[in-house]
């Protein structure tokens, strides 16, 4: 159990009285890298939520390797080592891309310079201000922005939802290098269902809130039955 970064078990949520998510358990292992798929509505986006804690937990656990982070506030979470990364990007308009990168920054493997390293579009961007960038500039900035506080576990959100093909193949890079180089533990959330099976080792399919498959990313990839039954996707 040591070597589990983030662990969910039995995890039941959702607003209000409305549940979303019920009896959710995983696990993502040091180093490891996980897909999280479903079609649209089923609650992918709620469980990184709720293992950030925006959305309160009505049963079950969260935990950061050995440590019960259920009732930590967001920011608390934050400052154990849960990255998060929103669809909607948050970066600051007024700030520099530089600025961006050093506002929230804390000590670890990633610094500007490896930063500007793995997004050598930052390092020509550096000086503008974020409402300058495009919006796949961006979203790359919101990316790099949160590796700077050096998380244990990156909880990516749709990161390559709207964007150009070359941004995404641009983005779809840095992921790999994250995942394959430098070992950081990503658990990802992506409509683009190839995508995401071809970056990460491991995926886990949601049907109205509760986990219905789970294989290695390269089996279910090629799982085409599977694939098509529960996200309508047809392969090959």
């Amino acid at each position: 159990m040591a070597d589990l970064l983030l662990e969910l078990e039995d995890v039941r949520a959702g607003y209000g009285e409305a549940v979303v998510l019920d009896g959710v358990s995983l696990s993502l292992p040091a180093n490891g890298s996980l897909a999280l798929l479903g079609r649209n509505g089923v609650g992918k986006t709620t469980l990184l939520l709720a293992a950030m804690g925006f959305v309160g937990i009505m049963r079950g656990a969260v935990r950061l390797g050995v440590r019960d982070i259920s009732r930590l506030a967001p920011h608390r979470r934050a400052q154990a080592g849960l990255g998060w990364v929103s669809q909607e990007r948050d970066i600051f308009p007024s700030l520099s891309v530089e600025e961006n990168l050093t506002v929230a920054a804390r000590p670890g493997r990633w610094d500007t310079s490896s930063i500007y390293a793995l997004f050598p579009r930052l390092r020509e961007r550096r000086g503008n201000m974020g409402n300058q960038l495009s919006g796949g500039e961006q979203q790359m900035l919101a990316l790099a922005r949160t590796l700077m506080t050096n998380p244990s576990v990156l909880l990516l959100d749709e990161p390559f939802e709207g964007l150009a093909p070359i941004i995404i193949e641009e983005l779809t890079g840095a992921v790999r290098k994250m995942i394959d180089d430098e070992g950081v533990a990503i658990v990802l959330v992506e409509q683009h269902a190839e995508v995401a099976l071809r970056l990460t080792r491991d995926a886990v399919i949601l049907e109205r809130g509760m986990i219905a498959h789970r294989a290695p990313s390269q089996e279910l990839l090629h799982d085409h039955a599977t694939l098509e039954r529960y996200l309508g996707l047809k392969l090959g």
